[in-house]
């Protein structure tokens, strides 16, 4: 009886393989007996048990030979690591290729049942939700073979096999029952290997819901008997068709798969005796035309029920699954399920990308060498969720065949996915450093980061990662003096990704910025001392200055675009009026197309590309003003109008580092600051009839100061312009409201 049983189980391995193949896998299975049948793997099942299970497994799914021997091969280094030494030597690097592969996503399975509790309610189960979709691309980043992910999911399932087989129910079941649920049943879904995905689901189910997985078995066995004899009525009904029509085709029955029996239930609220698919059988023909063909006999044969009819062949679904699904009403006025498809169709959709090893290795003329690269391209991109099929690029064949072209150029494997210590998984650009990694977690900890290890061990922060890495940062205290990232991060050496670069060059702007605020706030105190006027009012001073803050005209000063000769002369001119109880100030926001808020400027340096450019606050100019730049400490080229007396001081003070500027083009819609100084007899609603004006000229008006003494009423107003040419039509328009005295540009 054993004897039997084993010669079944050697025949299964070696089923659909040519005769040379045949003795390579028996010569892998010689070779590992000795070192498995006293051993037992992590689960307690045997060790050859299980190997023969994983590599039976992929044999029901046609692989090839290589990928069944490196099932038999993959637990070697766990129980025999002498024997692994020999396994390139003995089977060639492309088997070693494929045990190693596996052997690494065979740790994932340390990653996923070390996650840590998210947490209760909608957010924490997000992150989980996501957290498990990172990994799944971590196990196809991880798997250059796609072979090694078809050995892991058999393995997965041998060992849910195994559980089941000893009704095996306590909680390591159920964290391997979960895990399988979250990560490895949507792989096998993915890859549209439906034979495992069903499997892994039912499997699963058992062990998570053992009630409700019972409930439906025992419903399905109660009615097994009926529902038999009714499908093979039907069938006889059918087949009887097919023949007086000539066409050739299979029928059978349909598996009842548990789990999906239980979500319709659940998810549709309906009763089991009201589910489609409980009688079901597919239909197998030859060719596509034949599938119409049937499905004009079976609705002409019973009543279809229009909208549960669905049309996979002319739009597949986006994992590659062909076939006609169509629903009819019996004469006992219950649904029946069909599916029909043709032979290829019927090899993908029951092993997916395992289907396509099978007519490779056979030299089958089903696919052809580019199409078969076409297929693995793109459910390689597709399991990494590039991107998603929809309707509209399977409409129309041109469109189809230019996507396929894009995924065939596209890069995959363009991600890397690494650990934290606490098993969370990390998704990075190629080529991505452990700097990168820092940033990633968080910009606090890219601040503070001073090492790495990698696999515990310590390594340059230059150095690449790579898929699967568990990745640890060393960082300095919180608060320390030594905080804050080098200069050198900013090369691609030290950093792959664009954020990383752009959270780096923040720290330095933030710091430069405080630096040269420093040195000019120092640099005013020291010549307000000089004049004797320290307890000038700053905020006062820094808006006759033109300034909206202190802070920035010490800004300005600092980067040596405000001369010192002009707060010299406001302090030496009579001092102010006292300002009165009616002064009013008013700011508004500025335009998304302003300077002020990023836009483009438009200023060329004459002679040299890609210098930083900043319009002068102190004259702020705009097209077609003349003006100049002045290379400032480390901000670039500050633009001045070439009238600009700041400048006139500046350029005497270092005639060196004045350069050539011009206007290029200008990018539409841009608008620029510019002040206007009003002067005029004060009466009420003049800022009203002001602003009227400049509003009816369409100019956005960002800032107002008022003041008033002696019946006099003096205005500044910050507006935005597109150019000069604007500017003098509002000036000329203001001159004509009542009580006007001057006005003008400052």
């Amino acid at each position: 009886m054993v004897s039997t049983s084993v010669a079944q189980s050697e025949a299964q391995l070696l089923e659909s393989l040519s005769e040379s193949d045949k003795d390579k896998l028996i010569d892998a299975l010689d070779f590992v007996t000795p070192y498995y049948q006293e051993q037992s793997v992590i689960t307690g099942q045997n060790a050859l048990a299980f190997s023969r299970g994983v590599a039976s497994t992929l044999a029901m799914l046609r692989t090839d030979v290589d990928s069944r021997i490196a099932a038999l091969l993959f637990e070697l280094p766990d129980l025999a690591p002498k024997a692994a030494e020999q396994i390139e030597a003995r089977f060639g690097a492309e088997i070693a290729d494929l045990v190693t592969g596996t052997r690494r996503l065979l740790r994932l399975r340390e990653t996923a049942l070390t996650q840590h509790d998210p947490g209760k309610g909608k957010d924490a189960a997000d992150k989980a939700a996501a957290q498990m979709e990172t990994l799944r691309k971590m196990v196809l980043a991880m798997a250059s073979d796609m072979r090694v992910v078809l050995i892991r999911l058999s393995s997965r399932v041998t060992t849910l096999r195994y559980f089941a087989e000893v009704k095996k129910e306590d909680g390591a079941a159920r964290q391997y029952a979960s895990e399988t649920m979250d990560l490895y049943a949507p792989l096998a879904n993915r890859l549209g290997v439906w034979q495992l995905k069903w499997e892994l689901e039912d499997l699963s189910f058992r062990f998570l819901e053992p009630d409700q997985y019972k409930r439906i078995a025992k419903m399905l066995e109660e009615k097994r008997v009926e529902r038999e004899s009714f499908v093979v009525n039907s069938i006889a009904r059918l087949n009887s068709e097919l023949k007086a029509a000539g066409v050739r085709a299979e029928v059978s029955g349909r598996p009842k798969h548990i789990y999906s029996i239980w979500k319709k239930m659940k998810g549709k609220s309906v009763d089991f005796r009201e589910l489609y698919d409980v009688r079901a059988f597919r239909v197998i023909v030859d060719d596509i035309k034949d599938c119409y063909t049937v499905l004009g006999i079976v609705h002409n044969a019973w009543v279809p029920i229009p909208k549960e009819f669905d049309d996979y062949i002319s739009r597949p679904k986006p994992n590659g699954y062909k076939s006609l699904h169509t629903v009819v009403m019996v004469d006992d006025g219950r649904p029946l399920e069909v599916q029909i498809r043709t032979r290829e169709m019927h090899q993908f959709a029951e092993y997916g990308v395992a289907a396509h090893w099978r007519y490779k290795e056979s030299g089958g003329s089903n696919f052809t060498a580019q199409e078969y690269d076409e297929k693995i391209a793109w459910l390689r991109q597709l399991l990494a969720w590039k991107t998603d099929v929809t309707d509209a690029v399977v409409e129309h064949e041109d469109v189809q065949k230019e996507w396929v072209e894009k995924l065939k150029s596209a890069s995959i494997d363009d991600r890397i996915y690494v650990l934290t210590p606490q098993a969370k998984v990390i998704e990075l650009p190629s080529n991505a450093t452990p700097v990168d990694f820092a940033y990633q977690l968080h910009t606090d900890v890219g601040h503070r980061c001073r090492g790495a290890k990698v696999d515990s061990v310590m390594v340059p922060l230059n150095t690449r990662l790579q898929n699967g890495q568990t990745v640890e940062i060393i960082t300095l205290k919180a608060g320390s003096p030594q905080t804050g990232p080098s200069r050198d991060w900013l090369s691609p050496e030290y950093s792959a990704s664009t954020r990383t670069r752009s959270k780096i060059r923040a720290w330095f702007n933030a710091i430069d910025q405080q630096q040269t605020l420093s040195e000019g706030r120092a640099m005013v105190e020291k010549t307000l001392q000089r004049e004797g006027k320290t307890a000038v009012n700053l905020e006062e001073l820094a808006r006759k200055l033109g300034f909206a803050a202190p802070d920035e005209l010490f800004l300005s000063v600092g980067k040596e675009e405000f001369s010192l000769r002009q707060i010299e002369l406001i302090l030496r001119e009579q001092q102010p009026e006292p300002e009165l109880p009616d002064a009013l100030q008013i700011t508004n926001k500025s335009r998304a197309s302003s300077v002020i808020q990023g836009a483009k400027s438009g200023v060329l340096v004459v002679g040299t590309d890609g210098l930083m450019t900043q319009l002068a606050r102190c004259c702020k100019p705009a097209p077609p003003d003349d003006i100049v730049g002045f290379v400032t400490r480390g901000k670039g080229v500050s633009i001045h109008r070439l009238s600009c007396k700041n400048f006139a001081e500046m350029r005497n003070k270092a005639p060196e580092r004045v350069i050539q500027t011009t206007w290029g083009d200008q990018v539409r819609d841009t608008v620029f600051p510019v002040d206007i100084f009003v002067l005029a007899q004060d009466r009420q609603g003049l800022l009203r009839d002001i602003s009227e004006v400049l509003s009816k000229d369409k100019i956005n008006v960002i800032g107002v100061h008022t003041q008033s003494a002696k019946g006099q009423a003096r205005m500044s107003f910050t507006v935005e312009i597109s150019g000069t040419s604007q500017l003098v039509k509002a000036l000329n328009a203001i001159r004509e409201v009542t009580g006007i005295q001057e006005v003008r540009r400052q």
